[in-house]
């Protein structure tokens, strides 16, 4: 990374605004570890486990959905990840060149509200590690009062490591990472040392339908990441390779996702409650032993800390698209405390986690799928983005379109997102044409989100994009800009 915009523990100050190319001296490599660190969560055993309980899959098939998901959600995780080295900002910064000036506002600010949801849901798991270390340990009990006491420190810390920037965020990733997988592997052997693998083995198989729906479930997790993608490649130079984007952006994610949905379908044999828990962190304590449980719990909460900062991080560039006219670290002081508000709810009011976060879920995904159709599409025919029209947010900017709109991006987007949600299913929501038909069965909601929204955008004419004539910055007249209109552009 460029010692000019990041050193090693430095504050980030640098916004939405496009990086230049001389600062942009980052490697593809350093997305492995950043994707490894955006998956270190025990509720992908809780989620593993849900595919043993919830979805009655056998191992086989929870081993099929744990390798499928992370590479269906996180290629495109990688796809759009390469609009950042192309564009050198931030995703919702981008994303004015697609859907106008003003029209960004519209998908930003959803995606914005959703992030709140992702961040409280992250922050209670984070609590609840502290909460359970806690009790193993010192057999201190979780009550109301500890439960925010827990929750207010795990936000503070989240909000100081999101806070410095990105170089910050990718230091502590690359040494999570390894901390990770050595305990891991350690719970991966005490694991197949003390199962009962003829129960596990057992196990009856499942249906087609629940194998797809798992992994649906499973990908969309990934799924929230897409927006944000483009915030962790934009200092990565133009020359960068596309196919080494995805690549480590699949690689990292796949090694965390596999082998701790596993794990979790597993544990499920013997605690089949798991997936119902109230709290999704204390069955490790009945678990395991003390001597691996209670590291295993650190870890995990080292790596709620950095998915909400990662995610804070995020959330910081999407307040300044919306118009926070402050710093980025500030900005990001805005979704901090949001998630310590909803977080404080979710603990005192929510009788059962893993039903709550998977509605939650489900719905998550299709509130992001809608703009990853439109700006995915958009990537098809566009190569460069413009840093000074994308920082206008005046007539003058040639990302304005009409009116500050771009009209087929935004129709795109609002028929795919209500269309998305007519096959989407959940405990808090079911479309009404989710049930008798393959969509609904799957739980692919947020599949049928980007190809609707996606076919959309490239089926309507796009608005020219023009440029003020000199002299005359509110004109809106101009020529269009140039663009190489090719499929190809997207190949990897």
């Amino acid at each position: 990374m460029s010692k000019t915009a990041q050193s090693e523990g430095a504050l980030e100050t640098r916004g939405i605004e496009q990086v230049p190319d001389h600062e942009r001296t980052a490697r593809t490599r350093e997305l492995f570890p950043t994707w490894v660190g955006a998956n270190i969560s025990v509720l992908l055993l809780t989620m593993g486990a849900s595919l043993v309980v919830a979805y009655h899959l056998d191992i086989w098939q929870a081993l099929v959905v744990a390798a499928v998901a992370p590479v269906v959600s996180y290629g495109l995780v990688g796809l759009i990840g390469i609009a950042g080295k192309r564009g050198g900002a931030p995703g919702m910064a981008l994303s004015r060149a697609v859907f106008g000036q003003r029209g960004n506002l519209l998908p930003g600010s959803l995606i914005w509200v959703a992030r709140w949801g992702w961040e409280t849901i992250n922050a209670v798991t984070g609590a609840y590690a502290v909460l359970t270390i806690l009790d193993i340990v010192f057999g201190i009990h979780g009550n109301s009062v500890l439960d925010m006491v827990t929750l207010l420190a795990f936000v503070v810390a989240t909000f100081a490591i999101s806070g410095l920037g990105i170089g910050a965020v990718q230091k502590c990733n690359k040494y999570a990472t390894y901390v990770f997988g050595v305990f891991s592997v350690l719970v991966l052997v005490y694991l197949a040392a003390h199962t009962d693998w003829s129960k596990v083995l057992d196990h009856g198989a499942g249906s087609t339908a629940a194998v797809i729906t798992g992994i649906g479930m499973i990908a969309a997790g990934g799924v929230s990441w897409i927006p944000t993608a483009p915030d962790f490649t934009r200092y990565l130079p133009r020359t960068a390779s596309s196919k080494a984007i995805v690549g480590t952006s699949v690689g990292g994610a796949g090694i965390v996702v596999l082998p701790m949905v596993l794990m979790g379908a597993v544990m499920a044999v013997s605690t089949p409650d798991l997936a119902s828990a109230t709290d999704p962190v204390s069955f490790l304590g009945e678990i395991l032993p003390t001597w691996i449980a209670v590291p295993y719990l650190l870890i995990a909460l080292i790596g709620m800390l950095l998915i909400n900062s990662m995610s804070m991080y995020s959330a910081g560039f999407t307040a300044q698209t919306l118009g926070f006219k402050v710093p980025r670290h500030w900005a990001v002081s805005v979704n901090a405390v949001i998630s310590l508000v909803f977080g404080g709810v979710l603990m005192l009011v929510a009788t059962s986690f893993m039903g709550s976060f998977i509605a939650f879920l489900s719905l998550l995904a299709v509130a992001f799928s809608a703009w990853v159709g439109v700006f995915g599409a958009d990537m098809l025919r566009r190569t460069e983005y413009d840093g000074a029209a994308m920082a206008d947010t005046t007539r003058s900017s040639a990302y304005w379109y009409k009116g500050g709109f771009s009209p087929a991006a935004v129709a795109s987007w609002a028929i795919g997102l209500v269309g998305g949600l007519l096959f989407t299913t959940s405990d808090w929501f079911t479309g009404p044409l989710a049930k008798n038909n393959v969509i609904g069965e799957y739980g692919l909601g947020w599949v049928a989100t980007i190809v609707i929204s996606g076919l959309l955008y490239l089926a309507l004419p796009r608005p020219a994009v023009v440029r003020p004539a000199q002299g005359d910055p509110e004109s809106a007249e101009g020529s269009e800009e140039s663009e190489t209109v090719a499929v190809s552009s997207m190949a990897i």
